[in-house]
């Protein structure tokens, strides 16, 4: 039997590959695609691999039983839309198609908050120019008006005002998948994937998928907030920083991804996509895999947000316990954050556990640094601005990077750190070793 996760490099973003079924009847489900330049560099390779070793005729496509994009953001979704465009190119040129999708998860922005969304992509679009809705950066200038027309957490409002720049990018995909002819959460009746009290799992062949993310009543919390917001913009008439400052909370990123307990088995994976830790603990405690301040044991977790400390608490690593934890980043955005890393081993103590990193630790300070310094310049330039949040202190080695961390801990017997590798396959069997 096989039940391995085959974790790819992807940026700042989340690309991986879950495997199941025998070496005689294999089965796959493709999770995220990552930012640009993965897709090709990455998850295509991959994917080429597989049908090779499966021995696959150029003529027939490789059946995936699932293809999930667990979050609408640039650096989860890109690399599945270059995927879907290749698809397309393909079929408009009469070739064979690489891929054959048995169903395809995806909860877009609009059915998510239940409402047209033209008018929020209207005033993202006023204030940060049509580039943005395809994929490009948002002005620093730009996004330090919504920040400081806000009380809300600087990361908390970048995350989100990255959520709604890719709206359009979610309505692009569902359009390339309908045109590919991929089902859409046909293991969810085709309706909005959302976790309930009681549900039965969902069967992907031998697996058994059970929704924790996101959760019914928050979606309906978001979507109260929508219409209320419509209500006072149409009203009040507010220019766009201030409109979209009001908009985005917590609620934004956290309820447009997906989170998904896998199980083959007894062994189980925690799929987190950019879900906050909080409500990860509530949805497993709602659909009855927690118990209310209780632990669960699974074999891996992806860890949320690319280990962004600001999604995490002490309590996700006290009561989410596993052998092995996946943290998929760069150090762009500065993350895997060492505040994250620092919770795990407190929590877990001298336990036996893999950490498997998607970069090397020296690539992911270099660019955690870039990425503090250029923080911290923004918040100098607020505060003169008169914001009144604390401007950061400066880049310390010792104080700040994940290699001195990693040094000064010690790592007990059974701990290691695992480095995915750029030309290698780095896979986590839980049975059978995949091999390839």
């Amino acid at each position: 039997m096989i039940f391995s996760l085959d974790v790819r490099r992807a940026r700042k973003g989340d690309c991986l590959l879950l495997h199941f079924g025998t070496a005689e009847n294999p089965h796959l489900i493709i999770i995220d695609g990552g930012p640009s330049n993965v897709y090709g560099p990455h998850l295509k390779p991959r994917i080429e691999k597989i049908r090779k070793e499966r021995g696959l005729a150029a003529s027939k496509a490789l059946p995936v039983d699932v293809l999930m994009v667990s979050h609408v953001d640039d650096d989860h979704i890109r690399g599945i839309l270059d995927l879907t465009r290749e698809e397309m190119q393909a079929v408009a040129a009469k070739q064979p198609k690489m891929l054959k999708v048995l169903d395809f998860w995806h909860n877009s922005f609009d059915a998510v908050i239940s409402h047209n969304t033209k008018p929020l992509t209207a005033a993202f679009t006023e204030h940060f120019g049509a580039a943005a809705v395809n994929g490009g950066p948002l002005s620093d200038d730009a996004v330090d008006k919504v920040v400081m027309a806000s009380d809300e957490e600087t990361d908390v409002l970048e995350s989100g005002l990255q959520v709604l720049a890719s709206i359009e990018q979610g309505f692009r995909l569902r359009d390339a998948a309908n045109a590919l002819g991929y089902p859409l959460n046909a293991a969810f009746d085709n309706e909005l994937i959302v976790a309930r009290k009681d549900a039965e799992p969902a069967p992907v062949a031998e697996l058994e998928v059970t929704v924790v993310g996101p959760m019914l009543k928050e979606l309906d919390a978001l979507r109260n907030k929508h219409v209320e917001w419509l209500e006072a913009l149409k009203a009040a008439g507010k220019k766009p920083p201030t409109a979209l400052a009001e908009y985005v909370d917590k609620s934004v990123p956290n309820l447009s991804s997906l989170v998904f307990m896998v199980q083959a088995g007894k062994k189980r994976i925690l799929l987190t996509g950019d879900a906050r830790g909080d409500k990860i603990i509530e949805g497993l405690e709602l659909v009855g895999l927690l118990e209310p301040k209780g632990t669960i044991d699974v074999d891996i977790v992806k860890v949320p947000h690319h280990g962004s400390s600001n999604n995490l608490d002490d309590d996700f690593f006290e009561r989410i316990r596993a052998p092995h934890y996946v943290f998929s980043g760069n150090g762009e955005h500065g993350n895997p954050e060492r505040e994250s890393l620092a919770m795990l081993f407190k929590a877990r103590g001298s336990e036996p556990l893999t950490v498997h990193l998607t970069y090397p630790v020296d690539k992911i300070d270099e660019e955690r640094q870039k990425d503090w310094e250029k923080e911290q310049a923004k918040e100098k330039k607020r505060q003169a601005a008169g914001s009144t949040k604390p401007v950061r202190d400066d880049w310390s080695d010792e104080e700040n990077s994940l290699a001195a961390f990693l040094d000064a801990l010690v790592l007990a017997p059974g701990q290691h750190v695992s480095i995915v590798d750029e030309k290698q396959s780095h896979v986590i069997d839980l049975f059978e070793p995949l091999g390839y």
